[in-house]
């Protein structure tokens, strides 16, 4: 399933995996949040409490999205955190990797603190 993840100016789309968080997430759509930003992360609250899965990982890849238990949140990774080492990407623990965003990164770093993201389902108009 392909989400739309928009925030201001910034409109990107994002691939799911097919895994059990990326179906829960799948459920709670449309979401709307208020962003928070650690580093080249963006994260947000969102309605949803999961324990960590078979898809944990302590380090992540540029441009992967994670549900991070701790904090109920949805994370979106472009670039290292406050917690990354040398060149690594460091959640600041453990997130579910549930997709990936297939747009434009660097679009994320104009996203501030404090503005309204929306994620929804992206629906294909070819019939």
């Amino acid at each position: 399933m392909k989400i739309k993840i928009q925030a201001d100016d910034v409109e990107l789309e994002a691939t799911l995996l097919d895994n059990y968080t990326a179906k829960k997430i799948c459920e709670i759509l449309p979401i709307k949040s208020i962003v928070s930003t650690w580093g080249d992360e963006i994260y947000f609250e969102i309605p949803l409490h999961l324990d960590l899965d078979s898809s944990a990982k302590d380090i992540v890849k540029k441009g992967d999205l994670g549900y991070w238990p701790s904090g109920n949140c949805f994370c979106i990774f472009f670039g290292k955190t406050p917690a990354s080492k040398g060149e690594e990407i460091r959640p600041a623990s453990a997130v579910n990797v549930f997709g990936r965003i297939t747009g434009n990164l660097e679009a994320l770093k104009t996203i501030n603190d404090g503005e309204t993201i929306t994620i929804k389902q992206q629906y294909s108009t070819n019939l």
